[in-house]
């Protein structure tokens, strides 16, 4: 079935986010790692200046692309530190600046990687450079030796280790707690999806027993009258008798459309759903097309232009008529709740193959349809409720403005008798 959704903040909006601060972060380390050479807590850097900027274009930039390229990027960014370090292009007393692009990337590989073992890896690679490179440079270049009087900070290979070890775990624990919360939400929403589901089978399923139900009190009701006026009043009889056949037949069909939505799901919720202890379920006639005109005119109360057209005189079976009825009751709620609209037109035609709802508002493109407290799913009700008959539905924002809702049911007809 076709199902297609404009739901949510627009995914371009967060991307426009994500751009801004992968910018504005590289260009802060960037502007760290040329900096820190040039004016760091004890000896600056010996070289020319070009040296360090040249280190800080090869560790910042990069940094925009971690989100695409987790793994690489981080290999990258340590294999910059590692040789600004073996080099002396540093600041001495400082060099866990160096290493900072790297505590970047872990938290975004920490974050993105599925595999655990894959983050612990991406962890111990950034911990092993640290430990080979930063007493390498303490050896090669001795900064203690070149000016430890005037330093503002201790000149030891081992703080300054101790400080990168600190930084990259923190950065690969707080990534390891993102995915995992994401990971949890993701589960959340794909369980209250399945609940939903489930609880808007087992309500259609009760509103299916009601029509099942009136069907085979019809069928008893001619049953008895063929059976009284069988020898007095043959022609009644036979009446009686073609009723009781077209009513079988049409409820051997309803059974079937029962059946379908009870069958067991391979995404089953694993406990009992809500619907199953929400109260009895309606005794009352169940509404049908017949019943739109007195829908639209409650949602009429609530200052909403709604227009009705309804073509086509052909009797729907009860269950299509039901499923009619309650399309255009959630497509409805849905505007009132989440549209902002001022006028809804409502369209529904009925021919002898199919049925098309159209539901169509002047209200904003995007909105959130919510699950309806108190009955109803919103989208996934409508979808269960089309998927029953076979129908297609399309949900989505207008090229001009506004938000529809087309359903297409075709028509099920008895099965011939046997």
């Amino acid at each position: 079935m076709r199902h297609v959704v404009g739901l949510g903040p627009r995914p371009e909006s967060r991307r426009r986010r994500a751009v801004v601060v992968d910018v504005a972060s590289a260009a802060a380390l960037a502007c760290l790692a040329v900096y820190t050479p040039l004016d760091p807590p004890g000896p600056p850097y010996p070289g020319p200046a070009w040296a360090a900027v040249l280190v800080g274009a090869a560790a910042g930039p990069p940094l925009l692309l971690r989100r695409r390229w987790s793994m690489p990027v981080l290999a990258w960014v340590v294999l910059v530190a590692v040789t600004a370090t073996v080099l002396g292009v540093v600041g001495a007393g400082a060099v866990w600046a160096t290493y900072v692009p790297v505590a970047v990337a872990t938290y975004t590989a920490a974050s993105l990687t599925g595999r655990t073992i894959v983050a612990v890896a991406a962890l111990a690679v950034g911990l092993g450079a640290a430990a080979a490179s930063i007493p390498a440079f303490y050896w090669i270049h001795s900064p203690a030796d070149r000016g430890a009087s005037g330093s503002e900070v201790p000149l030891w290979w081992q703080f300054e280790l101790g400080i990168v070890v600190v930084l990259l775990s923190a950065a690969w624990a707080a990534g390891r707690v993102v995915r995992s919360r994401r990971v949890a939400e993701a589960e959340f929403a794909r369980r209250s999806a399945r609940e939903a589901v489930a609880d808007e089978r087992l309500r259609i399923a009760r509103e299916l027993h009601d029509v099942l139900g009136h069907s085979m009190s019809l069928i008893a009701i001619k049953a008895s009258v063929a059976g009284r006026l069988a020898d007095e009043h043959p022609e009644h009889a036979k009446a009686a008798l073609s009723a009781i056949e077209q009513t079988s037949r049409a409820a051997m069909t309803e059974i079937r459309q029962l059946l379908g939505v009870l069958r067991p799901a391979s995404d089953e919720v694993g406990r009992p759903s809500t619907a199953e202890n929400s109260g009895e379920a309606e005794r009352g006639p169940l509404p049908g097309s017949a019943d739109l005109p007195a829908l639209v005119d409650r949602f009429r109360a609530t200052n909403l232009d709604v227009d009705l057209e309804l073509s086509g005189a052909v009797a729907l079976p009860p269950g299509i008529d039901l499923a009619v009825f309650r399309v255009v009751q959630e497509a409805l709620t849905n505007v009132v709740r989440h549209a902002a609209a001022r006028h809804c037109r409502v369209v529904v035609r009925r021919t002898t193959e199919s049925v098309r709802i159209e539901v169509v508002d002047d209200g904003p493109a995007r909105r959130v349809l919510r699950r309806r407290p108190g009955g109803g799913q919103g989208l996934i009700g409508m979808r269960e409720r089309i998927a029953v008959y076979g129908g297609t539905l399309t949900v989505g924002p207008l090229a001009d403005g506004g938000f529809q809702v087309v359903a297409d049911i075709p028509r099920v007809e008895p099965d011939a008798a046997p």
